[in-house]
Parts: C-alpha cells; structure tokens; sequence
C-alpha cells in the first residue's frame, strides 16, 4: 500500500475510534504528535502526546453511559494529502463534519471545519505529527462536549 493510502487510513481510524468512544485508540494515533486547538494556540490549547490527547477528550467529549460513545458520525472528506520525496513526511488539508443523534437530538450537524494536519512516519509506520483544527460552521454542541461554550 502506498504511503498517501495509508495517511488517509490513518485519518479514518482516528474518525472510527473517536465515534467508538476509544479515547485510549485516538490517543495512540498521536503517540509521536500533539492536537492544536485552533491555530497558533496558546499553551493551554496544545496537547502533546498519547497522554495530552487522552485527556484532552476525556476533559471535552461527552460519552453516553449506555454505549459509552459519543453518538456521533465524523465524516472525513476531500483529503489533499502529500508526502515528502523521502517517504518520512506527508501533510493532509481536509474536511470533516460531525453527526449527532442522542435520545434527546434528533440526527443533525453539529459542526464543520477542517483539518491540517502534519505526518511523520516513524520505524515504518505512519503517524499524527500536529493536527490543527479549524471549526468553519457550528451547531448544537451541547450534547456532543462536557462543557458549555456559551450561547449553545
């Protein structure tokens, strides 16, 4: 399998895990990398590694008791992905939109944005280097995070 192929496996495992509530599973994908809240974040916003990621989304993302997932759909789309003339870096400009049905909301988006992000592949295996996201559209997230971002 060619190395775009398996940047963009990578970037599906990580939306299969996170509606799968497998807050361990995403955090490994990051291992050798960091989540940037948003661009040029301040300290605070930056979480680095496997344990930096952990708790990023056990401090943000709600799971529900009965499947212990979040009840959503992350749909990755129009992955630009582009590695490096020596196969050890890659980079991925894409987009991802957010699905959310619980007993209380009915299925809907709740948010669009995009993501960059930066790959680097490490004894033959591709990994999440930085990963910035950028929210473009937001709706009723306060079914989805463990916390109120005002006006939702």
């Amino acid at each position: 399998m060619d190395d775009a192929r398996l940047i963009e496996n990578l970037l599906y495992t990580y939306a299969e895990r996170i509606d799968a509530g497998d807050f361990d599973g995403i955090a490994d994908l990051f291992a050798h990398g960091r989540i940037w809240g948003a661009e040029d974040p301040p300290p605070e916003a930056i979480f680095e590694g496997r344990s930096g990621v952990l708790k990023m989304y056990e401090m943000t993302t709600r799971r529900y008791d009965d499947d212990g997932t979040p009840k959503t759909h992350h749909i990755t789309s129009n992955p630009i992905i582009e590695v490096d003339d020596d196969g050890t870096k890659g980079s991925c400009r894409s987009y991802y939109c957010v699905m959310q049905a619980t007993p209380d909301l009915p299925l809907q988006a709740i948010i669009t944005g995009r993501y960059e992000d930066t790959f680097h592949k490490i004894d033959g295996r591709w990994w999440f280097d930085t990963r910035i996201m950028f929210v473009k559209q937001l709706g009723d997230l306060s079914h989805h995070l463990v916390f109120d971002l005002g006006g939702q």
